[in-house]
């Protein structure tokens, strides 16, 4: 989509801290970070949101999961004594402000619950 901000970092026309990526994923880090580790992994193909996944998205999203274990193992916050948040927003009361599916990678602290 030409005014999609995410559609523009895949394409490199947006600059963005870019840390890992493939034929189907692009993961940078979040300009706002919630979290010590906080990275975006988006598909290079524009989905919308979680809520308009199909199953014609699948190798997508399942490269997404794959890519976040990757980007959390090269960071150092994957394994059995540390742990990493996985999330997508979905809408205005989510605060998904960018309409291109991506997948949070929030890590390097401890999270309470609820999330917050």
């Amino acid at each position: 989509m030409d005014d999609c901000l995410f559609c523009g970092i895949v394409a490199g026309e947006v600059p963005a801290d870019i840390v890992r990526s493939d034929e189907r994923t692009v993961a940078f880090r979040d300009i706002a970070p919630q979290a010590p580790v906080h990275v975006l992994i988006v598909p290079r193909r524009h989905i919308t949101n979680a809520s308009t996944v199909t199953g014609a998205d699948a190798e997508d999203v399942t490269a997404l999961l794959l890519a976040a274990r990757e980007v959390a193992t090269a960071e150092g916050i994957a394994g059995e004594d540390r742990g990493y948040r996985l999330a997508f927003n979905v809408g205005a009361d989510a605060l998904n402000s960018v309409p291109h599916l991506h997948l949070h990678l929030l890590g390097g602290r401890a999270f309470g619950w609820p999330p917050g």
